[in-house]
């Protein structure tokens, strides 16, 4: 049943259904398998955490409402778990090299302990992953996306040296703190931690623990991402939670969340079939790479970066109250089907329904008007640039 309101669709609505519709794997197979449980499996449930299949766990879609848990992460600070994302160690000998055989950056040049993003591509340039991974001495502390994970490192296993290997830290959690007043909370529990900015990252203790926290997040908010002992997490968690600028959130407002800042969304937004170039991600592409053109799928990306890609990510603004969502069909003036909505709905932030779809590039231009039909309904949207709302990162400087 689709229900809205004056105010947009409603919270049941938006999180209608398991598994989560944000879920790169869909949930397949998840009766033919258990589910795992992450270190804070409890620690939701005593908090009404509302918990749902996704990317091979249980997790939290929602607590007190998706709307509500977004506009207090706009407003205030908002306490994540993701743990189901994959945090590795890879280290070796020559381990920056071996690293751009696998993606486009420049991770010979990376400076000590800031985090940059990249793409893990195949042979065809397609995006295997999009990751984080940052310099940590002579090793690199890279995120992978949790659907994605064990995929990923089959396939940097197979090509990386022999002498260059991967740990996977399955030991460790990993919590988000995002918001405008993420900083004030966690600098009272992590003295310092206000210190770093923007993509900058380092060591902290807390507890006699040692935690690994970057400044970054998944939300176009400040924040801070922190790794810690599966077995301290909880005990962190409520540290963080006992401040009452902060409350848990769960995975329906982090999708809207990403949404309104622009992110995409692995396994939606972007797969195999897209390249940087198609999905906007031209800046992971970096100058030193692009002009020795030796990275996976150089060719291919290098020319459509000359020539132009034939579709494009772009945002849309959808016309009246009515969200469109993943699946939904872009039309040419003939009624013909040349692109598809990659995912949807409504901005509480913004008060409107919005989406990201990939299209022709002629149609791409801010301000062009385009058809979209969704369950036999055409609906108008007007291309728009992205984020949809601005990111508010505490950068260098100040800047």
């Amino acid at each position: 049943m689709n229900r809205e309101t004056h105010n947009g669709p409603t919270d049941e609505t938006q999180a209608r259904g398991t598994p989560y519709r944000g879920d790169p794997d869909g949930g397949a197979g998840v009766e033919a398998q258990a589910l795992g449980k992450l270190p804070l499996d409890s620690w939701h449930r005593a908090r009404g955490g509302r918990m749902v299949p996704f990317a091979g766990y249980e997790m939290p879609v929602q607590y007190e409402g998706i709307i509500a848990e977004h506009l207090w992460t706009r407003e205030n600070a908002g306490l994540f778990d993701v743990s189901h994302m994959g945090q590795l160690l890879v280290h070796g000998r020559g381990v920056d090299t071996a690293l751009e055989k696998l993606m486009p950056g420049d991770f010979q040049a990376a400076a000590d302990m800031k985090p940059k993003y990249s793409l893990l591509l195949d042979e065809e340039g397609g995006i295997i992953d999009d990751l984080m991974a940052t310099r940590r001495g002579d090793d690199f502390y890279v995120v992978v996306n949790g659907a994605t994970k064990h995929g990923d490192i089959a396939y940097m296993e197979q090509l990386l040296p022999e002498d260059v290997v991967i740990d996977h830290m399955r030991e460790q959690a990993l919590l988000a703190l995002q918001g405008p007043r993420a900083a004030e909370v966690l600098e009272q529990i992590v003295p310092g931690v206000a210190n770093l900015a923007f993509m900058e990252a380092g060591p902290f203790h807390w507890g006699g623990r040692a935690l690994w926290i970057s400044r970054s997040g998944y939300t176009g908010e400040d924040g801070f991402e922190i790794s810690v002992p599966a077995n301290a997490a909880a005990e962190l968690a409520d540290a963080i939670a006992a401040n009452e600028l902060v409350k848990p959130i769960g995975l329906g407002a982090r999708d809207s969340l990403r949404l309104e800042a622009g992110l995409p969304l692995y396994g939606h937004d972007l797969d195999t079939e897209t390249t940087p170039v198609m999905a906007d991600l031209g800046f992971a592409l970096s100058k030193r790479r692009r002009e020795e053109g030796n990275f996976p799928g150089a060719e291919r990306i290098l020319m459509e970066r000359e020539q132009g890609p034939v579709t494009k990510r772009v945002g849309l603004l959808i016309d009246g109250r009515q969200p469109v969502r993943e699946g939904a069909a872009v039309l040419d003036a003939d009624g013909s089907e040349v692109g598809k909505v990659t995912s949807g709905g409504y901005a509480p932030s913004v008060g409107a329904p919005i989406a990201m779809a990939y299209v022709p590039a002629a149609m791409a231009a801010p301000g062009t008007v385009i058809q979209i039909a969704q369950r036999g309904k055409v609906h108008q949207a007007t291309v728009t640039a992205m984020p949809f709302v601005p990111h508010r990162y505490v950068r260098a400087g100040g800047k």
